[in-house]
């Protein structure tokens, strides 16, 4: 029996690399896709242009390693037909896609402006990479799934969108536009269960909690934050998020919005066997 295919955005690092990882484990062959395909490579990030650790090449590494094949794709979450254009590849070259996962998220200027210093473009590329990109990679992958009666939609969101922040986002709260986005973003699972009832369909968003990513250490933001809420280890989302993709336990929580919280795993999933 041939592997199922999943792909996955902002795979070259954290949460969507660690998820390639665990999905590998699964029996899942990998499409990989992020701005970074190599070591070293230099983006923005937020306020400041530097490279950050991680990229597609070290992640399919890793995913080798445990079994799985992986096929790294560049794209751009701003460029939405880049992610199109990497879904067809990976159509072309692994086979339907059974699972996508929209991890990758805005992470350019505007994240982290003030109401009153957000610029309208910034805005509107936030909207582009948040919720424009995720929803055409949808409408791209769906009906495949749909026609098959399997599939799994998973999108990463933030509880941010739904939660006032504490202090000014300068001061380690959040910002308007981002969290905006995010809260677009949640509506979409919702929509697609009230749609498409098929039992073989699986929707979920995941909310990981606050992640200390290598984004925010780079703009020297998050530590006030990091201190109040306590980080969550994106290798403990991933394994969530492989629990939701491949156990028939996690139809209780369809269509809904999975909180992380410490522990959450092991209490409310009663999954140990995947976290020893």
């Amino acid at each position: 029996m041939s592997r199922k295919v999943a792909f996955i955005t902002g795979a070259s690092r954290g949460i969507g690399a660690e998820t390639a990882v665990q999905l590998a484990k699964a029996g899942y062959d990998v499409a990989i896709t992020a701005r970074t395909l190599k070591e070293g490579s230099e983006h923005t990030y937020g306020a400041v242009t530097t490279s950050l650790s991680g990229s597609l090449e070290m992640t399919a590494a890793r995913i080798e390693e445990v079994g799985g094949r992986a096929l790294c794709l560049t794209s751009d979450i701003l460029k939405p037909n880049t992610v199109l254009a990497a879904i067809d590849e990976a159509v072309a070259t692994l086979g339907p896609i059974h699972l996508l996962f929209n991890n990758a998220c805005y992470q350019g200027p505007g994240n982290l402006a003030r109401f009153l210093d957000v610029e309208m473009d910034q805005v509107e590329a936030i909207f582009t990479g948040n919720v424009t990109t995720p929803t055409m990679a949808v409408q791209k992958v769906l009906p495949s799934m749909v026609e098959r009666g399997r599939g799994v939609i998973i999108n990463m969101v933030s509880g941010s969108a739904v939660n006032n922040p504490p202090v000014p986002v300068d001061q380690g709260g959040w910002s308007f536009a981002y969290p905006a986005s995010k809260a677009a973003l949640i509506r979409m699972v919702p929509a697609l269960r009230i749609e498409h009832t098929e039992p073989g369909l699986r929707f979920f968003n995941v909310e990981p909690g606050f992640v200390y990513t290598q984004v925010m250490k780079a703009n020297h933001f998050g530590e006030d934050a990091a201190a109040r809420f306590g980080p969550t280890d994106p290798a403990d989302v991933a394994e969530v998020i492989r629990w939701l993709a491949t156990t028939e336990e996690v139809m209780a929580y369809h269509d809904k919005t999975i909180i992380f919280a410490p522990q959450l795993h092991k209490t409310l999933f009663k999954a140990p066997e995947l976290f020893e």
